[in-house]
């Protein structure tokens, strides 16, 4: 298993310094659940978000899978991604220190 992490941005500004629509909170939702899931199949590692509500603010989502494809995988089928309320950027990524606490 390698490791990787993706990054993602809203594609709409607004959404965090104005909040979600509807449909992007439904979508927030699904993204949250589908993440919440990987996290209990010990696939991702972290996920997390700046706290930031201008366009520098972004995601990350630090995980392990088999392949490049497995990887671009699990990245594109985020819901927040596939309906391009996020876009991704993916990374070949190496853990090299963690807290064991």
């Amino acid at each position: 298993m390698c490791e990787y992490l993706y990054k993602i941005h809203p594609t709409r500004s607004g959404m965090l310094s104005e909040g979600p629509t509807p449909e992007e909170a439904a979508i927030l939702s699904q993204h949250f659940d589908y993440l919440s899931r990987l996290v209990d199949q010990a696939v991702v590692v972290l996920a997390g978000r700046t706290l930031t509500t201008d366009d520098r603010s972004f995601g990350i989502v630090i995980f392990r899978a088999g392949s490049d494809e497995d990887a671009r995988h699990v990245a594109e089928n985020d819901p927040a991604v596939k309906a391009g309320v996020m876009r991704a950027e993916l990374y070949p990524y190496r853990i090299a220190l963690i807290s064991r606490t």
